[in-house]
């Protein structure tokens, strides 16, 4: 569900996930097909992992749509709202996950070509799909309402330093986004919040060039471990739903503690 109140007998509520063929977005779509969502699978380049979380959605029992598209490309990001729509019916949220950190190391020894591209995918990429997720949805533009769920991270607030302070400093202008929007269109039927999540066992931490991080990470967390996907995907699940229907603005932590 949506935070909108839907009558027995309406229509299933239609999500686009961002970033959801692998990790997050993947374990994300599946929670939300068990949950009566169907689901638009927005994707960068991994086609086969794109649609093994496609069918996975399909035998939970939801329909599937999947679309490649770099999210910072505005036409594109339009593109799969346009799609999710003429396929699955109107969109009732959006779950802005897609995002890429780049090598780990010293902000000194960061390349400006990876703070930029960052920058745009976490950044403008969010608020692009964000932009055209609340103009699906808020009555002002004749929508029905809905929820929008941000992905930030825990290094929105703990800087990262020694790591990609860039990547933090693009989580924080996330976090940033979800408070605004969510005052500007709360009257207009549509709730915005994110989730920070800690160190949770995904393939971005070997993209990153540390494949062990996450388990280094769990030495410094209060719970001891490192996060499983379907740990944040609960979260989000629960943000968009009936539920969650006065939490609007919040800046949910998904870190075992830290």
């Amino acid at each position: 569900m949506t935070g909108v109140t839907r009558a027995e007998g309406a229509t299933r509520p239609v999500t686009v996930v961002t970033g959801g063929g692998r990790g997050i977005g993947a374990a994300t779509a599946l929670r939300l097909s068990r949950a009566g969502h169907d689901v638009g699978i927005g994707y960068e380049r991994d086609a086969e992992a794109a649609q093994r979380t496609a069918a996975a959605v399909r035998d939970a029992g939801g329909r599937a749509v999947t679309f490649r598209l770099d999210v910072s490309d505005e036409d594109q990001v339009d593109a799969l709202f346009t799609e999710v729509r003429e396929r699955l019916g109107p969109v009732t949220g959006a779950v802005c996950n897609a995002g890429v950190t780049g090598p780990l190391g010293r902000f000194t020894e960061t390349p400006a070509s990876v703070m930029r591209r960052v920058t745009e995918v976490n950044v403008l990429g969010t608020l692009l799909c964000a932009r055209r997720a609340l103009l699906e949805m808020s009555t002002a533009h004749g929508g029905a309402g809905g929820a929008i769920v941000a992905v930030s991270s825990c290094a929105a607030t703990l800087g990262s330093p020694g790591e990609y302070v860039h990547y933090a400093a693009t989580k924080a202008a996330v976090d940033a986004m979800t408070v605004g929007l969510a005052k500007e269109y709360g009257p207009e039927g549509v709730r915005v919040n994110s989730v920070q999540p800690g160190s949770v066992l995904t393939d971005m931490h070997a993209a990153m060039g540390d494949p062990d991080r996450a388990w280094r990470k769990a030495e410094v967390t209060p719970l001891r471990r490192p996060g499983e996907p379907r740990e944040v995907a609960d979260a989000i699940a629960w943000l968009l739903s009936d539920e969650a229907s006065f939490t609007s603005g919040a800046v949910l932590r998904v870190s075992g503690g830290l």
